[in-house]
């Protein structure tokens, strides 16, 4: 079992150019769980996420004040590409790269990292990659094929299955179902309950919909304009949220 780690960020704040899109979130997010980050759309979801994982470098005019410690190592202290390393990321957007195979897609991170040697070990590592992310058996006989020939929840999953086989140890979702159907929304849903319940990792994802923070959540932050309202065990914040934002949005109020 991988063992996931624990994330603690204190007075973060993120702006790009001149505006100011975090406003000092201190928040703890603990080792081998789910946490769903949510809020109403522009409230800074998605900014925390590429800012733990150091992809807020790459956005022109970005600036960063703050900490967030990956199992007590201050990230940004630390090499970026050892942070992307230990800490995956699935976009909104299926991206796998179009020129490279379905078993390509999922090597090429574990290749670039020498996370295994040989390639005996590279076949293995794929072949996990892609049952953890339920996706081996709609594959295995189309491995050499483009994976554009897959559909879009499928593609998905392939981009989960490449995050994972650099074996991260915190695993970062930026909506992962939005743009699929729900069929292969719900099999995500199970995919990350088991990365947490069974591999250990530690699981963030961004969701707008309350519904699927219930489901597969341990906790729950709540975003709004940029700052932390409140956040607790997903039961609580569901059932007896103690701020009024963030009982207006789980009503679909704001």
């Amino acid at each position: 079992m991988a063992l996931g780690r624990g994330i603690r960020i204190r007075g973060l704040s993120v702006w790009i150019r001149d505006r100011r899109i975090l406003k000092g979130i201190d928040l703890d997010i603990r080792p081998s769980a789910v946490t769903a980050i949510m809020g109403p759309s522009g409230s800074g979801k998605s900014t925390l996420l590429r800012t733990i994982n150091r992809l807020i470098e790459l956005v022109p005019g970005a600036r960063v004040e703050g900490k967030v410690e990956l199992d007590g190592v201050d990230v940004y202290r630390a090499n970026p590409y050892t942070v992307r390393r230990k800490i995956g990321m699935v976009f909104q957007t299926p991206n796998p790269f179009p020129h490279l195979s379905i078993y390509e897609n999922v090597a090429l991170g574990a290749k670039l990292n020498r996370v295994v040697e040989t390639r005996e070990e590279l076949d293995k590592l794929v072949e996990w990659a892609l049952r953890a992310a339920l996706l081996w058996d709609e594959v295995k006989d189309r491995l050499h094929e483009p994976p554009t020939r897959l559909s879009g929840g499928q593609q998905q999953r392939l981009c989960l299955a490449r995050a994972l086989a650099v074996k991260p140890e915190v695993l970062l979702l930026d909506e992962p179902t939005a743009n699929i159907d729900p069929v292969n929304a719900r099999k995500l849903e199970e995919v990350i309950l088991r990365l947490s319940r069974d591999q250990g990792i530690t699981v963030v994802i961004v969701t707008h919909t309350p519904q699927q923070a219930a489901r597969i959540s341990d906790h729950i932050a709540f975003l709004y304009n940029g700052e932390l309202v409140e956040t607790g065990p997903t039961r609580e914040i569901i059932l007896h949220p103690r701020h009024k934002l963030t009982e207006q949005f789980l009503k679909g109020e704001v």
